[in-house]
């Protein structure tokens, strides 16, 4: 089945993405659970149901993940009708997701879609398959 949307993890030329190095921390059974949910978004994209994503506001959306105990959340945002985004990672405490998250979020997609066009993520996404 061809997935319309494809997941992009951060801007790792500049810092480490902290959702990569939250997967790969993971204890391996954890880290099937979060890639099955990320496949379950790349399929779905911004139609993906609760209890598995959700959107907050300013076009941030969190993939929501349970794992063990732990309730984990996942911000991203959709650019250029294919591609999603994975920004930042976090353990929820709180019931509300933190502001500060989801403006921190909105900041780095500001910043990425000025330095990124469209053509070059088409590009670099033909390169992998």
């Amino acid at each position: 089945m061809d997935k319309k949307w494809q997941i992009l993890f951060c801007d790792e030329t500049e810092t480490a993405c902290p959702v990569t190095e939250f997967i790969n921390d993971c204890a391996p059974a954890h880290q099937v659970k979060v890639l099955r949910i990320l496949s379950l978004l790349e399929e779905k994209g911004p139609v993906l149901p609760r209890p598995y994503a959700d959107i907050l506001y300013n076009g941030i959306h969190e993939l929501r993940v349970s794992l063990a105990r732990d309730q984990v959340r996942i911000l991203y945002f959709f650019c250029y009708e294919r591609f999603i985004v994975l920004y930042h990672v976090f353990f929820k405490t709180t019931r509300r997701v933190p502001d500060k998250y989801v403006a921190q979020v909105a900041a780095y997609r500001e910043t990425f879609l000025e330095k990124t066009s469209r053509k070059e993520l088409e590009r670099q996404a033909l390169a992998v398959f």
